[in-house]
């Protein structure tokens, strides 16, 4: 057999062989921030990873990983979950949507924005307690071109896949470097204001959702739950490129680590300095934060551990391969230039786009 049949064969049966799909975390199977937990919509949080939870106002709903606990569609373990949390009405200027922001190194060959545009094809699995025309959008990283799309949930309570094609846009600016190349989103209960006609064209303007579509958070209780999401080049929609676990989360790296534990120096009886080598190479200049402003701190060799209160992190040091990280606050039970251990998972790297 020749090294192209099996490659060939591979694909077919959903095995990756490369970059296919472009989205990724599509199966949700990673969940860096929360393990799982619930997480409300407010201040649009990041949820599984990659995954961009919009809502305002805010805290009109939630966000977890297999929320319900049904079942997923065969050849998938997990999926993202959203709860509606009240009976809210939208008006024009509201907006409740999920997003995943592309890097454009990712879409570059799409070509979009020039006469060689290539077309694409959306697919994922969708299940809601509600029927009817749920709509979604995507859209160019400085969201004044957008393409609003609508699918039918015929069947409540029931795993449906669906597949979009869409045409590449020939017009419009389109990032192909590290910043967001193109959007893909998910409305729920989007306003007019960010709602568009979806008559299969592309659009000048910031579209998230199309018009006339459910709004899953205006009953209360109402779930809308999404997996194998794939955004891949072509008119049909193949089978869901599967990327053995440790890839997706280095994939997902790019964007968020949460740092392991690690080793440093006191710089004073108040500050301490830790160094970070990053997973793999970050998008572009990581922000930082603690888990928790009482982070563990014990000096070494292990003699006792510090009691801390208060504490910020400055990430003046940093860069996209890492660095060295300060901690500030109320820190009693060190002294300057001793040396420090560091307690794993208080940390977190951000690189989102």
């Amino acid at each position: 057999m020749t090294t192209s049949n099996i490659l060939s064969q591979l694909g077919s049966a959903g095995v990756s062989t490369g970059f296919k799909n472009r989205i990724i975390n599509g199966a949700m199977v990673i969940d860096q921030r929360n393990s799982g937990a619930s997480v409300t919509a407010t201040s649009n949080p990041f949820t599984l990873d990659r995954w961009q939870a919009f809502g305002a106002p805010g805290a009109k709903y939630t966000v977890q990983q297999n929320a319900g606990s049904v079942t997923p569609p065969v050849g998938f373990n997990n999926y993202l979950g959203v709860t509606s949390s009240s009976a809210y009405t939208v008006t024009s200027g509201d907006y409740f949507f999920l997003t995943q922001h592309i890097e454009g190194f990712n879409v570059a060959d799409f070509n979009f924005g020039s006469v060689n545009a290539k077309t694409v094809t959306l697919s994922f699995w969708v299940r809601s307690s509600l029927t009817g025309s749920f709509g979604g959008s995507l859209a160019n990283g400085a969201e004044n071109r957008s393409y609003p799309f609508t699918y039918t949930i015929s069947s409540a309570n029931t795993w449906q896949q669906i597949s979009i094609t869409i045409a590449g846009d020939t017009t419009g600016t389109w990032a192909t470097g590290n910043t967001s190349g193109l959007e893909v989103n998910f409305g729920y209960g989007v306003g007019s204001g960010l709602s568009g006609t979806a008559n299969g064209t592309w659009q000048s303007g910031d579209y998230r959702s199309a018009t006339g579509t459910v709004s899953v958070v205006g009953t209360n209780g109402a779930t809308f739950y999404i997996t194998g999401v794939q955004l891949e080049v072509g008119t049909t929609a193949t089978n869901f490129e599967y990327r053995d676990y440790g890839r997706e989360l280095i994939l997902c790296q790019r964007y968020f680590q949460v740092a392991g534990r690690g080793y440093g120096y006191a710089r004073d009886s108040s500050s301490i300095l830790i160094n970070y080598q990053c997973i793999v190479t970050m998008r572009a200049m990581p922000s930082l934060a603690l888990t928790t402003a009482s982070p563990y701190i014990e000096n070494v060799p292990w003699a006792s551990i510090a009691t801390t209160s208060g504490c910020t992190v400055d990430n003046g040091h940093m860069s996209v391969y890492g660095g060295d990280v300060k901690v500030s606050g109320s820190i009693s039970g060190i002294s300057a230039n001793q040396f420090i251990e560091w307690g794993s998972a208080q940390l977190l790297i951000s690189s989102e786009l």
